[in-house]
């Protein structure tokens, strides 16, 4: 056999084999919805970029009929997305305000004070420590992106630039730091070995500690209509349900949960030990636990048709533009977020429907974005242009943005937004 036809073979059997959950192992053989191919959602563009090859990697999302976890396959490493990083949490106010009161109401839940130790889990630039910090509570974040570590160390959070899994809790175990509470906030959807992370938040944690996270609700995913959310830093979508059998595997139990709007439907989890029978299982857990069952979430048809609600969302969207385009109407973007460009990817959106976008962020002034190669400004750029159109790409912060852009009245501007479905604001 030539070298050729055996390369022919090996690569064959490489793309008919079927990809395996990353909890349960199982086959993977159903659709949550398929989104074509995308560039990383984060990976913005310089102009002198602009004439290179760009990477594109499938945005194909698939559900175990075993465990009912959502996943994509880990097309590219965590440490090619996070070991630099553009998303930088401090620029949202709104999220900003739900930290602080997350802060107090877990430090006085908890009876947290100096002598207790709080470890944050890809704590991003200091946001939510810098609330423990002002109490005096010794704090510890844990964050990959270099860039961004460098932030939350000099704004006075001390900071260890790790990835976490295992190895790293026994590290800090050996160091003396186990936890009283580990806040994991909207890092475990972006976490390609699961099983290695949980059963490092086993190991940090104190016998009587406490591991609180909060994670997109798959539930609200799906009932919204958010899948400009599904992006490749995002290697997972959960279901109360299936967290539940992800912490039990590894010997952490689920005794509360909050529902919360961030993210357009999260949820808040506290975990403990299994055998800390101090805290006892909320009626809200088993309420939420049922209500899932009860929807259908633990049958694999609950999941198969959201791929057809998605193509829909797209033809809606692009009629809204065209009709916009015809009438000589101009139409910028607000915000350059992961969801932006998940939507502006699969919709095929570029500068023909796009004149620009904008963003607080002064890290993405003068890129543009990944794919459709959109220019990114700074907010005052509409204010010079005067739209008729704001398309606001995070729409989960839609009404802190519709306040901070009201000046588009003056010229008669109108905000649009994509998600669930297409909504103009005067």
């Amino acid at each position: 056999m030539s070298k050729h036809s055996e390369t022919s073979n090996s690569m064959e059997k490489k793309l008919s084999k079927t990809p395996k959950c990353q909890f349960c192992g199982s086959g993977l053989k159903h659709t949550l919805v398929d989104l074509g191919m995308s560039p990383l959602c984060e990976s913005f563009l310089s102009s002198e970029q602009l004439n290179q090859m760009e990477a594109f990697y499938p945005l194909h999302v698939r559900v175990c009929e075993n465990c009912f976890l959502a996943q994509l396959e880990a097309y590219v490493s965590p440490e090619h997305i996070f070991t630099e990083y553009a998303y930088f949490s401090s620029y949202a106010d709104t999220w900003l305000k739900q930290c602080k009161e997350y802060t107090e109401q877990v430090v006085a839940r908890f009876h947290l004070n100096e002598n207790s130790q709080v470890i944050e889990l890809a704590s991003n630039d200091g946001y939510l420590l810098q609330y423990f910090v002002e109490k005096n509570i010794p704090v510890l974040g844990v964050e990959p992106a270099a860039n961004i570590a460098k932030v939350a160390i000099a704004k006075g959070v001390p900071t260890l630039n790790e990835f976490f899994g295992q190895e790293c809790a026994h590290k800090l175990v050996q160091q003396g730091k186990q936890a009283d509470l580990i806040a994991a906030n909207n890092v475990l959807a972006h976490v390609p070995d699961l099983n290695d992370f949980v059963a490092g938040i086993k190991i940090l944690l104190k016998p009587q500690g406490v591991a609180t996270g909060e994670i997109q609700h798959l539930v609200k995913l799906m009932a919204s209509n958010q899948f400009d959310t599904i992006y490749h830093e995002h290697f997972c979508y959960h279901t109360f349900t299936t967290l539940e059998k992800i912490f039990a595997a590894h010997g952490l139990t689920l005794f509360d949960v909050e529902e919360l709007p961030t993210h357009g439907g999260s949820l808040r989890i506290y975990a403990r030990h299994a055998d800390d029978l101090s805290k006892p299982i909320s009626d809200r857990a088993i309420e939420i636990r049922d209500r899932e069952k009860l929807a259908g979430f633990t049958s694999i048809e609950r999941y198969t048709n959201f791929d057809e609600q998605v193509r829909e969302t797209k033809r809606k969207l692009l009629d809204f533009l065209i009709k916009a385009k015809r009438e000589r109407k101009t139409v910028v973007g607000y915000g350059a977020p992961g969801k932006g460009n998940t939507l502006l990817n699969y919709c095929g959106i570029r500068t023909d429907f796009l004149d620009y976008t904008v963003d607080r962020n002064p890290y993405k002034h003068g890129k543009f974005l990944p794919g459709t190669h959109i220019p990114i400004y700074e907010p005052s750029k509409i204010q010079e242009t005067k739209p008729d159109y704001v398309l606001i790409l995070p729409w989960n912060f839609k009404d802190e943005i519709i306040e901070q852009m009201s000046v588009i009245r003056e010229w008669g501007g109108q905000f649009v937004v994509p998600i669930p479905e297409i909504q103009i604001y005067s």
